[in-house]
């Protein structure tokens, strides 16, 4: 799947394309609706289907020091854009250029010169322009004087409830895996690189893949039931069953925040590559153990009770 920067002009086979609007972190099911949507007008009109979306988040780049929120990387986008059939991947770099940009310049400007977008699809609640000068209706104003065509599709409902990022992260910080994985249609997912530790677990008799979160939204520490998929194996590879700890490690000093999940029955070299560890299940918070006697028996009876909940996994 084709990334493209948000700073160039679309070009060639690209141009001319239906474009999914919107933040799409976590890409939970209302976003598949707005993208599905959009793929579907592109195969109706042979028109190629391009997801944008806005990388750093624009809560980002208006409030630097807010604590990390982000449900996706990237690169974790960019794969389930492709798995839903679009083309490409439009990233639209949030800076001070587009912040200043009005929402008559971003349709005219951006949209339509820049991108030679043919369609545009937003959710209900998708605002857009300087001071959120501009929204669906802003759109479709435009769309009908300018000549191309929008659509703006309706909230999905859980339960009688929008289905919403913030209810996906409220459902994280409480350590409701089942409620966020609904929501997304597949588990919170955390991807990164393992690296070096203190070797800690190790020296316990339980290794684990050390993972720094970046600027992934922090679930509630504590204790998670996951599973791990090696990307150097590709969509297709093995599934790996463990226990994770979230948090800062309180039986060890100094504190560092780190996730490391233990795999069950592997003794593979995991340093350096890239990996991804699914939140299953929270089984417990995070607690400090008088010794090292302690906290291996619970580290024990964690990964009993991770195996009995991925047991169907």
């Amino acid at each position: 799947m084709i990334r493209l920067d948000g700073h160039e002009r679309i070009e060639g086979a690209l141009r001319g394309g239906v474009i999914a609007l919107g933040n799409f972190d976590g890409f939970h099911a209302g976003h598949q609706a707005v993208v599905g949507r959009a793929v579907h007008h592109a195969k109706d009109d042979g028109r190629p289907a391009i997801v944008a979306t806005f990388d750093p988040h624009p809560v980002r780049f208006f409030k630097p020091d807010v604590a990390p929120f982000r449900l996706t990387t990237l690169d974790q986008r960019q794969q389930l854009f492709g798995a839903a059939g679009a083309d490409a991947m439009l990233v639209l770099p949030f800076d001070a250029a587009l912040a200043a940009t009005t929402a008559e310049d971003f349709i005219t400007e951006l949209l339509l010169e820049r991108y030679g977008a043919a369609g545009v699809v937003t959710g209900a609640d998708f605002v857009f322009g300087k001071g959120r000068g501009g929204d669906v209706v802003t759109l479709a104003d435009h769309a009908r004087r300018l000549g191309f065509f929008t659509e703006m599709v309706a909230p999905v409902d859980d339960s009688a409830e929008v289905i919403s990022s913030s209810r996906i992260r409220d459902a994280l910080r409480a350590g409701d895996c089942a409620t966020a994985a609904r929501l997304l249609t597949r588990p919170f997912t955390v991807r990164g690189t393992v690296q070096h530790g203190d070797k800690n677990g190790r020296l316990l008799g339980f290794p684990t893949a050390n993972i720094d979160m970046g600027t992934y939204l922090r679930p509630r520490y504590g204790i998670y039931a996951v599973t791990g998929r090696l990307l150097s194996e590709g969509p297709g590879g093995r599934i790996l069953k463990g226990a994770a700890n979230l948090g800062i490690r309180p039986s060890f000093d100094p504190p560092k925040e780190l996730l490391e999940p233990h795999f069950f029955d592997f003794d593979g070299d995991l340093y350096g590559q890239e990996i991804d560890v699914e939140f299953r299940a929270f089984i417990r918070p995070e607690a400090k153990y008088d010794g090292m006697d302690a906290l291996m028996a619970q580290i024990a009876a964690d990964c009993d009770e991770a195996k009995r909940l991925l047991a169907d996994v």
